[in-house]
């Protein structure tokens, strides 16, 4: 669609029979507007919503693979320079300055992550098939991008990579059945060039990743570690939270 703003945040949710995806978008961008009031959203998802969380809501058209639903935020988004973010994060900090770092490609997955000590995280058990696929470290749970050539080649192969899986699949070690978000944006980007595409050298943004192995725990984070959220601020045994909190566990709501 022709872009109607100049920039903002989507998320793409929909609900399971488990998870409500939505409420998870309308946490995300109630943390993100605490930190910036001013901050336009869209909701991407399969059914009319109203909230004063979402100035934007698109509807998509739900995939058999869920995660080849996150494919058409590039159609739908109302941005013209558009930061996606994934529904099971909270913004625990300004992040603003984002746009200054990411406006150097015209398409930029974070690659990376981080613990909830503030290190990059070198835990490699979820990463299986990127490592030995030798495929860019992408993680699509904070994607900028820009209408450009670069952005509609990119997700051009996107959307084709999910459609043509089943052959697609044959060609790499440990394939998925149903391939993530992540391992499709890595494929693309390893395509595209990740020079054109990701910013490794970036010390941001990147999501602090609460999934077992990289916080340190035997299960859910939060039922093992001390954690304090309050007046937007979060601190997990008393270490200070910043930007991109991927919290993982969908039974965590603050």
């Amino acid at each position: 669609m022709r872009p109607i703003e100049e920039q903002g945040y989507v998320c793409v949710a929909v609900n399971t029979d488990n998870v409500n995806y939505v409420d998870m978008a309308q946490r995300l961008f109630a943390s993100l507007r605490h930190w910036h009031p001013e901050a336009r959203t869209c909701l991407i998802t399969d059914k009319a919503i109203e909230a004063p969380e979402f100035d934007h809501v698109k509807i998509l058209a739900p995939q058999e693979n869920p995660y080849a639903n996150d494919a058409q935020a590039f159609r739908l988004t109302p941005f013209r320079e558009t930061i996606k973010l994934e529904a099971d994060m909270l913004i625990v900090s300004e992040i603003d300055h984002w746009w200054t770092m990411l406006r150097h490609r015209d398409v930029a997955i974070s690659t990376g992550c981080r613990d909830w000590h503030g290190t990059v995280s070198t835990e490699r058990y979820y990463r299986r098939v990127i490592d030995e696929n030798k495929l860019p470290d992408v993680y699509n749970a904070i994607t900028y991008w820009r209408f450009s050539e670069i952005s509609q080649q990119f997700y051009q192969l996107v959307r084709d990579i999910f459609a043509n899986w089943s052959a697609i699949k044959t060609l790499l070690k440990f394939s998925e059945d149903r391939p993530s978000t992540d391992v499709v944006y890595a494929i693309a980007a390893q395509t595209i060039g990740p020079e054109l595409v990701t910013m490794p050298f970036a010390p941001y943004p990147q999501i602090t990743h609460m999934r077992p192995r990289i916080a340190g725990t035997a299960g859910a984070w939060y039922r093992e570690l001390v954690w304090e959220l309050q007046d937007g601020r979060l601190r997990i045994e008393t270490v200070p939270q910043w930007g991109t909190f991927h919290y993982h566990e969908k039974t965590w709501l603050p």
